[in-house]
């Protein structure tokens, strides 16, 4: 699902085969993303920044765009972080996820919250969605709007059982171009947590979208593994899949322990290998002081075992540089992992063309075809 077969034929101005002409492919981008979190500490340890942007496409910001990181004090907002790092990833080519708008959990509110009366709180949220997407507007490929809805209910508690869903509301009038996400973990990692199942995730999904219609919904899987059934990761991925939503691992780690690095490249493969996943942001952001709960380097950017498979995966699901001769049809053809590529063709009689395809995301049957004057 991964990969399109690609046939490229070489003609002359007179539109006749060339045969024997030299083609050579190669891959400047891969199609599928995957990423990694970053947070401030990127933009003065250039070390770091020639480790990640070397590797990955995409990522999320750790704390910098969550509401107690961006208004400390009520109607000061301070968005200097977030904005020095979208910069930076804009700088190289790195798509941003937002992450996130609103977060469930009582303990992560910013401290002024908790003493504002439901009126007041109806305020404050309805300002910070608006604040937060409209300055990002355009310039994100997702929204984590609410993080772990199924778990808590802060905003519930206070603002009634239709909070969410007028949340996203919100959030669809302000920004309609990106996928919406409801962010929520244990869906995919444990069975044994009953308020995350894969039917309570859908059973909230539908809530949503009965008040938010037409907004473009996203399925975001934090997947904080201890120790991965693989079994049921898969299950529930057939489960949510079935709606025909986008679905992302949106903070992917694993407990530390002897297997860790093991653990990593089974889920990472599962997830690379089913059909619905449509990208992967590992949750390692470098902090002198460790990570989360995983890193994927030492404090010299020198892989730790982590490191070491995500790089392994990295090469396995790119395409090696391709070179042939097109026959007598003056036809190539290829498999190719889905990316943005450079093709360069030489034939005796010419000089040599190049030019470059942009990454189809589409699973196609029939081979991409490209005609190509020489």
């Amino acid at each position: 699902v991964r990969k399109a077969k690609v046939r490229i034929q070489a003609i002359d101005k007179q539109g006749n085969p060339l045969s024997n002409a030299t083609i050579t492919i190669q891959q400047n981008k891969p199609g599928f993303p995957i990423g990694c979190a970053i947070n401030k500490n990127i933009l003065t340890n250039t070390p770091y920044q020639k480790w990640f942007t070397s590797r990955f496409t995409v990522t999320t910001f750790e704390d910098e765009m969550k509401w107690y990181s961006t208004e400390v004090s009520p109607g000061h907002e301070d968005y200097t972080s977030a904005d020095a790092l979208l910069s930076f990833a804009k700088q190289h080519n790195i798509a941003v996820r937002g992450h996130n708008v609103l977060w469930d959990d009582p303990k992560y509110q910013p401290g002024w919250l908790y003493s504002l009366s439901p009126a007041e709180l109806s305020n404050a949220v309805h300002k910070r969605i608006v604040s937060v997407m409209s300055r990002y507007k355009g310039q994100l490929i997702a929204w984590d709007v609410v993080n772990e809805n199924l778990h808590f209910s802060f905003f519930e508690s206070k603002l009634g059982d239709q909070a969410t869903p007028n949340f996203y509301r919100l959030a669809h009038a302000v920004d309609w171009s990106v996928p919406l996400f409801l962010n929520e973990y244990n869906t995919i990692e444990d069975s044994r947590d009953g308020a995350a199942t894969p039917a309570k995730y859908l059973q909230k999904l539908r809530q949503i979208q009965g008040l938010t219609r037409n907004a473009k919904m996203g399925i975001g899987l934090e997947s904080h593994f201890g120790t991965p059934n693989l079994a049921y990761m898969r299950a529930s991925l057939d489960t949510l899949g079935a709606t025909g939503l986008p679905i992302w691992l949106t903070e992917l780690d694993v407990l530390s322990g002897p297997n860790q690095a093991k653990y990593l490249e089974q889920i990472l493969m599962e997830a690379y290998s089913h059909p619905r996943v449509d990208g992967i942001v590992i949750w390692a952001a470098w902090k002198p002081q460790g990570c989360y709960r995983m890193c994927l380097t030492d404090n010299n950017f020198n892989n730790l075992a982590t490191g070491n498979v995500v790089d392994n995966l990295l090469q396995q699901w790119r395409s090696r540089t391709v070179s042939g001769l097109t026959d007598t049809r003056g036809f190539f053809e290829a498999t190719l992992f889905h990316g943005d590529y450079e093709i360069n063709i030489t034939h005796p009689s010419s000089s040599a063309h190049s030019f470059v395809v942009v990454s189809t995301n589409a699973s196609l049957q029939s081979p991409l075809t490209f005609q190509v004057s020489v």
